[in-house]
Order: structure tokens, then C-alpha cells, then sequence
């Protein structure tokens, strides 16, 4: 676990509820992957290039199904995400297509993925005070 994951979880855990558990999965999955730009290529490659589109853009997001979550984070990756948080595959999965277009459209506010992504955990905390 890295300085920026100890940083995170522990400021996030402070937080608790769903909110502060929901910004701890989009962390962990934004690690997992690269940052943003690493999360939205794997959706694009994963056939979901237009939902990503539309959560970058600003014009209305598109929604997404748990089973595409599912799909493009494959069981496995799933499975593991969801141990770490103390729920299953499928809420996982729920929760993730439920929050992660407004998450996406709320950390590219101009209708683009910024270049410097250091200040993702700030932006992420602002979310949950809104």
C-alpha cells in the first residue's frame, strides 16, 4: 500500500457512511488502474466508449449496468475490490454503476480529463461535503 493509499484511507475512513465508502472504492479503482485516464481507457477498450464520452462531456451522462461493471472489471478484479470493502460482487457492481458516471463527470467538469490528476483525493473529498 503507497503513502497516497494510506493518506486516503485514512482520511476517508474518518468520513464513514456510504459516501466515504464510495469514495474509497473510486480510489481504489482509479489505483488499480492508472488514475483516470487509465479507468476510462479500460471502459472504452471494455466497448463502453460512448458512456465514457458522455460522463466526460457535458452534456447528460449515460447510465451503466452493474453487469457491465462486471464486465469490464472482469469477476476477478471485482471479487478481490469487493473483499477489501466487506460486500460482494454484485453490490460492488451496483454501487460502482450507480456512482461512477456523476464521480467521472464531476472530476472533468470541462468537458475533458485534466492533465494533472494530483489533486484527484481533494476533488474527491469535495464531492462528499456537496
Amino acid at each position: 500500500m503507497g503513502l497516497f493509499d494510506s493518506v486516503a484511507g485514512a482520511v476517508l475512513g474518518k468520513l464513514g457512511g456510504e459516501q466515504g465508502s464510495m469514495a474509497q472504492m473510486a480510489i481504489e479503482l482509479l489505483n488499480q488502474h492508472g488514475g483516470l485516464s487509465g479507468v476510462l481507457d479500460k471502459f472504452k477498450e471494455g466497448g463502453l466508449a460512448s458512456q465514457v464520452a458522455s460522463w466526460v462531456g457535458t452534456g447528460e451522462n449515460m447510465q451503466i449496468s452493474g453487469d457491465q461493471i462486471a464486465q469490464v472489471l472482469g469477476n476477478g478484479q471485482l471479487a478481490e475490490m469487493a473483499a477489501k470493502f466487506g460486500i460482494t460482487p454484485d453490490v460492488l457492481a451496483s454501487q460502482l454503476a450507480q456512482h461512477l458516471p456523476s464521480v467521472v463527470d464531476k472530476l472533468t467538469p470541462d468537458g475533458s480529463v485534466p492533465a494533472d490528476t494530483s489533486g484527484i483525493l481533494g476533488q474527491l473529498m469535495g464531492m462528499l461535503k456537496s
